[in-house]
């Protein structure tokens, strides 16, 4: 099997030399060369054809947003952005994942992190599950530029949503989408729950722009990452949707028309208070590593009693939702929706859900605001 070849960018010759080293120390791993800065770094990519590459933010003659737009256009590849804990540094990595940036890495004490060691197992996880997007992201962005100037792309086409049960395969078949018989209109409470992770705050941008200012329900987000940068997530999105978007506090009521984000490093549970659906945030231990957990949002929904619920699961690693969503299914009546492996960038949450079999509808990421739409009303 042949190794993982990666181009670091950073424009330290210290942080260059010691994230070469992390990745070093992994027998699937080999640093090809380093680049100092945006401009040398697509260079180089042109040269190599790295199998990933790491790239800074802050970098002098071309900084990092400008280089990975650039490469996006032109010579997509897998990236991994290494982000300051800073308020510019969280808007900044928001950006990249926008553009494309398969994931991101804070350093832990700024630009220079003498401590970068601290966050050496989270980037060699990142850097090997960014490898394996290559070829899709290539692939995608091919297809994108043939098919541009003759017609529509293909998750843009227009498909029928028809009522049929999801089989118990292995694979959810591409491109193709099931939705459940037309539902009554009810007076009762109703909550949309949503989890996601590794290309995320993507898809959350095609879903949470696509859904209108009257939605009748709220929708509360769980999107794996770190404290300090969901707030930049929720703000960003607020100024791209129509329905307002909020990283949610402790308390608050939620309302219909709304997002509610869980913050990083909290769990999001949602609770009954007379009638009224309200958040609660807690700090208990990660679940699976996550905090704030998907489970664990899906779990305080399966608890509340006389209310209408949506769950959807998009793109992510790992098995987070899985557990919760079994549990919203047992206690209760609630209506899943699991993004297609076509659309996602790690067909890793939904694969887990969909092979449970608890996927009720299986749909491309554009298509899911349009069925959740359906399924609300």
């Amino acid at each position: 099997m042949s190794k993982i070849r990666v181009l670091v960018t950073d424009d330290s010759a210290f942080m260059r030399k010691v994230i070469s080293d992390i990745l070093s120390t992994d027998p699937d791993i080999e640093v090809i060369d380093r680049a100092r800065n945006g401009l040398e770094c697509i260079e180089k990519c042109k040269q190599l054809n790295p199998d990933v590459l790491t790239l800074d933010i802050e970098m002098p003659v071309m900084d990092g947003l400008t280089a990975l737009k650039t490469l996006m256009s032109d010579h997509p590849l897998p990236t991994v952005m290494l982000s300051s804990l800073t308020r510019e540094g969280a808007d900044a990595t928001i950006q990249a994942l926008e553009l494309g940036a398969f994931d991101f890495v804070t350093k832990p004490s700024g630009p220079i992190s003498l401590d970068i060691h601290k966050v050496g197992d989270r980037l060699i996880e990142r850097v090997k599950a960014a490898s394996l997007s290559k070829g899709r992201l290539q692939r995608q962005s091919t297809m994108q530029q043939t098919t541009r100037p003759q017609a529509p792309e293909p998750a843009s086409i227009a498909k029928p949503i028809v009522s049929a049960p999801v089989p118990k395969e292995t694979k959810a078949p591409a491109a193709d989408w099931i939705s459940t018989p037309r539902r009554l209109a009810s007076t009762k409470p109703r909550l949309v729950t949503l989890g996601t992770s590794t290309g995320g705050p993507k898809a959350l941008q095609v879903v949470l722009t696509a859904i209108p200012a009257d939605f009748p329900a709220p929708i509360a987000v769980v999107q794996h990452m770190p404290a300090g940068f969901t707030k930049s997530l929720a703000q960003r999105l607020n100024t791209l949707s129509k329905i307002r978007v909020t990283e949610v506090e402790d308390g608050e009521l939620l309302e219909p028309g709304t997002a509610y984000i869980a913050p990083g490093g909290y769990h999001f549970e949602v609770r009954q208070v007379n009638g009224r659906l309200q958040a609660h945030l807690q700090q208990e231990e990660p679940r699976g590593g996550h905090r704030p957990s998907v489970d664990v949002l899906f779990e305080s929904a399966s608890q509340l009693t006389n209310v209408d619920k949506w769950a959807i699961i998009m793109t992510g690693m790992g098995n987070d939702g899985t557990k919760g969503l079994k549990m919203m299914k047992e206690l209760g009546t609630v209506t899943s929706i699991v993004e297609d492996e076509s659309t996602c960038v790690v067909y890793g949450m939904p694969r887990s859900a969909f092979q449970a079999g608890l996927a009720d509808n299986v749909a491309p990421v554009d298509k899911i605001p349009e069925l959740l739409l359906r399924l609300v009303h």
